[in-house]
């Protein structure tokens, strides 16, 4: 007998990620169907009549509705247990999107300095020409969180880790914090996954992503998704449907057999990273590394038990600036010099010159982006051809460094 989709609670994470959200037909059919279809024919002007109002549930128009789509928001709302989520066109579509539907002029939010470039911009730079004024603080300083609260507080938004310091929140914490405001906690999952991190579980209000991301995992598609509550959502799912920033359904199969496999690679790109970041630590043409997994990192308890493991992303500071980060990079062989992560293949990339290069240097400078600053999203090749493609710079730096 067919199990119903609120039955699938009761079983394991792994065993949601492919099972969850079904999709099936009278085709019978063992793998999900891509519905490639614009609009949908109904039995009559009555039935019509009642979709568009909302009395009756069904396909209207895949601008907002598509079953392809909805199976991988319910899927990805199991794994994060969510009430519902609502999926959108990219990461960036996602947090606009909340942001658009829960705030309005005169609000204000309160952001951690270190998130990716884009989000700075869109909350410093667009948000701010529509009223919703954005004030940023130190991830992991409480005080500097409490301080910035006004009487308009409705948001708090952060990423933990963090973008490209792999610094991290205490969410309970800041759920608190927040909810005792009358204020939402956003928190942007996207480097450690439902896999590695349960941001909802921990008070956070919503959860996003970037599926273009880990959620993917082979860097094939663009998109992003929001899960939290109904009521939360349904705010979403509004501003979805009016303005737009749909998700396609042809992307949204590739994102469902991404997160059939998602457990697999988090735990792998985990074990190779803690690795890399050990081999790192101690190479003498490396002045600092960041990552969760290290004993030397300041929030390293708090990731071993908000976290199942540590995540894919790390980031090191070469000895010199600019210039030897470059040689670092331009030396490698086969790590892809890219600004995207979560993909099986390593990426490497300067984030002050690539993902928050549009920041001005003061912003830089507080959110810790360095010019020997280097990123990199470790993939699934061996570890030893990893180190070694590194090491190809990393070598010259150290044998060229006065004593």
């Amino acid at each position: 007998m067919p199990i119903d989709e609120q039955d699938f609670q009761q079983y394991h994470l792994d065993t949601l990620a492919i099972r969850s959200g079904r999709l099936t037909t009278d085709e019978g059919a063992h793998g999900e169907p891509i519905f490639t279809t614009s609009s949908y024919v109904f039995d009559s002007a009555a039935q019509a009549a009642a979709r568009f109002s909302g009395a009756e549930k069904g396909n209207i128009y895949s601008r907002f509705t598509n079953p392809t789509v909805r199976s991988f928001e319910q899927r990805l709302a199991a794994l994060e247990g969510a009430e519902r989520c609502v999926a959108t066109s990219s990461g960036m579509a996602a947090i606009l999107s909340t942001v658009m539907a829960l705030l309005q002029s005169g609000d204000e939010v309160i952001c951690s300095r270190s998130v990716f470039g884009t989000t700075n911009v869109l909350f410093e730079k667009y948000l701010h020409k529509f009223g919703v004024k954005t004030s940023f603080v130190n991830l992991t300083d409480l005080e500097e969180w409490k301080a910035a609260f006004t009487g308009q507080t409705r948001m708090l938004f952060m990423e933990t880790p963090s973008n490209p310091l792999c610094e991290v929140a205490d969410i309970a914490q800041l759920a608190e914090l927040a909810h005792a405001n009358n204020a939402l906690l956003v928190v942007d999952n996207c480097f450690c996954t439902p896999v590695l991190q349960q941001p909802l579980a921990l008070g956070a209000d919503i959860s996003l992503h970037s599926a273009t991301k880990f959620l993917d995992g082979q860097g094939r598609c663009i998109g992003g998704a929001v899960c939290g509550s109904d009521k939360l959502m349904e705010e979403v799912f509004g501003f979805l449907r009016s303005a737009g920033p749909t998700m396609s359904p042809f992307n949204a199969w590739v994102f469902l057999k991404g997160l059939e496999t998602l457990s697999l690679r988090m735990q792998a790109h985990s074990a190779n990273a803690l690795r890399l970041a050990d081999w790192l630590e101690q190479h003498p043409g490396v002045e600092k590394v960041y990552y969760a997994g290290l004993p030397s990192h300041p929030q390293h308890l708090l990731a071993r038990t908000q976290q199942q493991a540590f995540g894919g992303v790390l980031s090191f500071r070469v000895k010199g600036g600019r210039a030897e980060a470059w040689k670092v990079i331009d030396s490698t062989r086969f790590l892809s010099i890219t600004g995207n992560l979560g993909d099986t293949k390593t990426t490497i990339t300067h984030p002050a010159t690539t993902t928050h290069g549009r920041l001005s240097d003061d912003a830089k400078s507080k959110a810790g982006i360095t010019e020997n600053l280097i990123r990199v999203a470790v993939g699934l090749e061996h570890i030893s051809d990893i180190k070694a493609d590194l090491d190809l710079g990393l070598s010259g730096l150290a044998n060229n460094r006065p004593d």
